[in-house]
């Protein structure tokens, strides 16, 4: 048997499409990959094959993968045949021992992560081909020896020149037997150097989205800052409103970006919170247009808006339904080339809401069209031009519309010929559009006879930010609401000015010069003035061990920029009024 003919590799599940998952992750090796839908089943093909590995399920009726496991170790034939167990629930060290003492060399779980199986089973299948090499060579060795002990007996003294290369042969077999072997170890190290790699760069990965999140979220709040104080002042002039407002929602856009770039495994599961509210369609493609303008003007294109006259409705999340129309709007713009025309058509129809999209752009080509929706692929534009985007785009439109109850299709005739993606949603009934009150029941008491909303309490806040935009800015902030403002620069000032002043409540940033927040958090909390602060984190760091790590330095809330003012405020709202601060959850 030759190195380079395939081996057999057994695949046992007793559920059918398991199996189709196995023989698809593993086909890339080569391999003859043989199936069998039980316990009793596997043994009859050991019986008659010889194996290289065997994936195992441990969850079968009749036989389950422990004692099918037993009775193949038992057989002298096949008590060396590795073992992979396949299990789809949790596994005690029990259970690993008992796996273990059968004959299991590793295991599986459910879902199978594909690479990984792969890898798992290459190594064995790998490692079969090195020992049947070796089986070879130890046939040829055997045949040497008896050559040799022919020569001896049969020829002796006048023989021994040919006993001499005999004996070269049997060198030369030995030293190519501990090269197989060296060769092997090498790419046993090797392998795990890669997988240690693998990890290195995953860790990497997760650190870099993190850090530009942190980065991107620092020039965030001091603009909401702003905007929020433009809010705090008359304005007259209706551009003026108009761009603050522009602003404020692009900041928001900008914010809920940022949070799915942290964890685009969130996007893929669909983990994204929704604040539903009724909203208008008309106002649905006023902001996704809004959004995609600049892009639009910029490249020259003629852009054709038409919605229907009559009001209609859907129910959904005003910022993630104008997020998933501008990506797509976003996408013709920047695959049409300038002076092209794109066309964004609305129409009611059979209970549900159409967004045709057309644009004469680059087209997308036939055998990409049914992955066009996937995670990370993009378009080859072919113009020379970079790519821009991560390729996550419509693969969150997708995401987006499915969790709203909606469709997205993409339609093309090929490259060069344009496109068309058509969105559906469906139309908000009555109920979501009218509040509850006007349904024919008692109408609301008049504002006349509600309470008086109580004035504000004034706070001594102490804020504490290196980025002096963010300082100022929120400090003004604080002031326009009647409390009383210390600012620092760095941490050093910060627990300066803790002591001297202290405040009610403390507003730290981590990432500060000199002191980091956690630190002037821990030298506040050891004083005995400093056990009454409110202490809460201000940073652009929002994973959740950032958020352990601010609980154990002693803060009460972690916020992350940019500030939403409406959170602060009724934190601040929840302290006693004896300027003694409250014992408040740790909050996020």
């Amino acid at each position: 048997m030759h190195s380079d003919e395939k081996v057999n590799i057994l695949l046992v599940d007793d559920q059918p499409a398991r199996l189709l998952t196995y023989e698809t992750i593993l086909a890339e090796l080569g391999q003859n990959l043989v199936s069998a839908h039980s316990g009793l089943e596997a043994l009859e093909k050991l019986m008659r094959q010889e194996f290289a590995v065997v994936l195992l399920d441990v969850s079968m009726p009749d036989m389950d993968g422990f004692e099918a496991a037993r009775l193949i170790h038992e057989h002298p034939r096949f008590e060396k045949t590795p073992i992979i167990f396949v299990t789809g629930v949790h596994v005690s060290e029990l259970d690993r021992l008992t796996g273990y003492k059968v004959g299991a060399v590793d295991y599986v779980s459910i879902p199978v992560v594909p690479e990984i199986l792969r890898s798992k089973v290459a190594v064995l299948v790998e490692l079969y081909l090195k020992r049947r090499e070796l089986r070879e060579l130890n046939r040829t060795l055997e045949r040497a020896n008896q050559r040799l002990s022919d020569a001896n007996i049969t020829l002796q003294a006048e023989k021994t020149r040919e006993l001499e290369t005999l004996n070269r042969i049997l060198q030369h077999a030995n030293a190519e037997l501990e090269h197989t072997n060296s060769t092997l170890q090498t790419e046993v190290t090797e392998r795990a150097r890669a997988e240690k790699a693998l990890k290195e760069a995953d860790r990497h990965k997760d650190e870099f989205l993190a850090m530009l999140a942190h980065e991107l979220r620092n020039p965030l709040a001091p603009i909401l800052n702003a905007v929020q104080l433009m809010h705090r002042r008359p304005v007259r002039d209706p551009q003026l409103s108009w761009s603050r407002d522009v602003i404020e929602r692009q900041v928001g856009h900008l914010t809920r970006l940022v949070d799915d770039l942290l964890d685009v495994s969130r996007i893929t599961r669909g983990k994204i919170n929704l604040a539903r509210e009724p909203m208008a369609v008309a106002g649905l493609v006023q902001r996704a247009v809004e959004t995609v303008m600049p892009l639009i003007t910029e490249r020259s294109h003629q852009f054709n808006v038409e919605v229907p006259d009559e009001a209609v409705h859907v129910y959904g999340d005003p910022l993630r339904l104008t997020q998933a129309l501008g990506n797509v709007l976003t996408n013709a713009a920047k695959y049409t080339e300038p002076g092209g025309k794109i066309s964004l058509t609305v129409q009611a129809r059979a209970g549900q809401v159409e967004f045709r999209i057309r644009d004469t752009g680059i087209g997308i080509p036939a055998a990409l069209q049914p992955m066009i929706f996937d995670m990370f692929t993009q378009l080859n534009r072919g113009s020379g031009r970079a790519q821009s985007g991560l390729g996550i785009g419509l693969a969150l439109v997708r995401k987006l519309l499915e969790m709203h109850g909606g469709t997205v299709a993409a339609f093309s005739e090929g490259d060069g010929l344009g496109s068309e993606f058509l969105i559906t949603l469906p139309v908000a009934g009555e109920q979501a559009i009218r509040p509850a009150a006007v349904e024919g029941t008692a109408a609301p008491a008049p504002a006349a006879s509600a309470p008086e909303a109580a004035p504000p309490v004034r706070r001594r806040i102490l804020v504490a930010d290196d980025n002096s935009d963010a300082l100022e800015s929120l400090a003004i902030l604080l002031e326009l609401g009647g409390h009383e403002v210390y600012s620092a620069a760095n941490g050093a000032l910060a627990l300066e000015s803790a002591e001297r002043h202290l405040p009610e409540v403390a507003l730290l940033d981590i990432g500060m010069p000199k002191l980091d927040g956690y630190e002037v958090a821990r030298r506040i909390r050891a004083q005995p003035w400093g056990r009454r602060i409110t202490l809460v984190a201000l940073t652009g760091w929002g994973q959740d061990s950032d958020r352990r790590r601010s609980g154990e330095a002693g803060f009460d809330s972690h916020l992350v920029k940019p500030l939403d003012l409406d959170k602060l405020t009724e934190l601040l709202s929840r302290l006693p009024t004896d300027r003694a601060p409250a014992q408040d959850p740790f909050i996020a």
